[in-house]
């Protein structure tokens, strides 16, 4: 039995504009959503956290070996006594979130709507180690121009447990888009995970994706033809190469074992936060310490998305349900594209943007990492802004 307790309003949402029939007579029902975990769950954590059995680690280790001890054994002991879940519960239930049923998934979302009549719908993707927790810094700063609908991705946060292709997410986010929230054409954005559903959307629905920004296109897989590639493209290739034998080997497991490495994340509220913060320490602008980029509460606070709602598994299984597939998201984006290049971020060059998507904005940005709605959320905002803009829904 879950112990996490979801409660929902029991008043059904019959606006037309949230709960409008399809061509096919399909009836979606919009309930209210609030996040409220039960504090058995947080007793629980904080046991398990208590009965850490921790590893040995090689003196100085840092972060060269993985995740650095001495840095988690900090976070750990201010999860137990300083961080305060009900604080970070309480902030994110402010922002409007629902649930609908899609193809018999549940899907969670914020949807915030904007003061200004002639606001542009905004569809936000996260990806992966992180969820809708992403975007949580760029709402106010987006919500007097976009009615902005953020999702949590199928298998991740506060959806269902179903992990899905970029192509399945994406036909559930048009779905949700369309026939759900009645908007007929819009913008998406998204990044990692969300960079390929977004793609995907673009792809198989070019009639209602009117724009697309990117913070990555995809990545040289060994099977492009060199002869036609530029110098800063082979260099590229070369460098992607380098980076999976360095960092790949968490996305290979997830593609081909994820059941494997589940039981223990799952289980343990520590490997989870080691798991992920590592990522998060990699990923992020090059120099200074993790703490420099990210507060220890948006650290927590993403984890424990993760941990209440026990998503860690079908999070990973994503990647593996995805893998060895020619899916919509690997095709070339014919409808236009924004894309930045974030400093902690694998250094894309233009000509390798431009195989991918129909690029009208390119920019290198100097700050900001994989996360980079989360970690440099104005420098994020001015850029998706200034793409979006630029070339207006038609």
């Amino acid at each position: 039995m879950k112990q996490l307790v979801l409660l929902f309003s029991v008043t059904v949402i019959a606006i037309t504009a949230l709960s409008q029939p399809t061509k096919q007579d399909r009836m979606f029902t919009v309930k209210p959503f609030k996040i409220d975990v039960q504090q058995s769950v947080l007793d629980d954590l904080n046991n398990r956290l208590r009965q850490t059995r921790w590893p040995d680690a090689p003196d100085n280790a840092g972060w060269n070996y993985g995740t650095d001890p001495v840095f988690l054994r900090d976070l750990v002991a201010y999860w137990q006594n300083g961080y305060d879940w009900r604080k970070q519960e309480a902030a994110l239930n402010k922002f409007p979130q629902f649930t609908v049923e899609i193809d018999g998934v549940s899907i969670h979302f914020l949807h915030i709507k904007s003061p200004n009549a002639n606001a542009k719908p905004l569809l936000l993707v996260h990806g992966w180690p992180d969820c809708f927790y992403r975007f949580h810094k760029v709402i106010p700063l987006l919500t007097n121009d976009y009615d902005l609908v953020i999702p949590s991705i199928p298998g991740f946060g506060f959806s269902g447990h179903t992990a899905m292709t970029d192509d399945g997410s994406a036909k559930v986010f048009a779905t949700l888009m369309k026939d759900v929230l009645g908007y007929q054409s819009y913008y998406a954005a998204g990044g990692d995970v969300g960079s390929g559903i977004v793609k995907s959307l673009a792809n198989l629905y070019p009639e209602n994706v009117a724009a697309i920004h990117l913070t990555d296109v995809g990545y040289p897989n060994g099977s492009e033809d060199w002869s036609t590639m530029s110098p800063a493209e082979q260099a590229f290739g070369q460098f992607i190469q380098q980076w999976w034998f360095r960092e790949g080997a968490y996305a290979m497991l997830h593609a081909t074992k994820p059941q494997t490495q589940a039981y223990g994340l799952n289980d343990s509220p520590t490997g989870l936060a080691s798991w992920i913060v590592e990522k998060f320490n990699a990923w992020r602008t090059p120099g200074g310490t993790l703490e420099e980029h990210f507060t220890k509460d948006e650290l927590l606070t993403n984890i424990m998305i993760y941990w209440v709602s026990q998503t860690i598994n079908s999070s990973m299984r994503t990647y593996a349900v995805g893998a060895f597939q020619q899916l919509a998201s690997g095709q070339k984006v014919n409808t236009p594209t924004g894309v930045a290049v974030f400093a902690g971020d694998a250094p894309t060059p233009k000509e390798w943007a431009e195989r991918k998507a129909n690029v009208k904005r390119f920019t290198v940005m100097e700050k900001g990492g994989h996360f980079a709605a989360l970690e440099a959320p104005e420098l994020w905002v001015k850029e998706v802004d200034a793409f979006f803009k630029s070339e207006g829904i038609k």
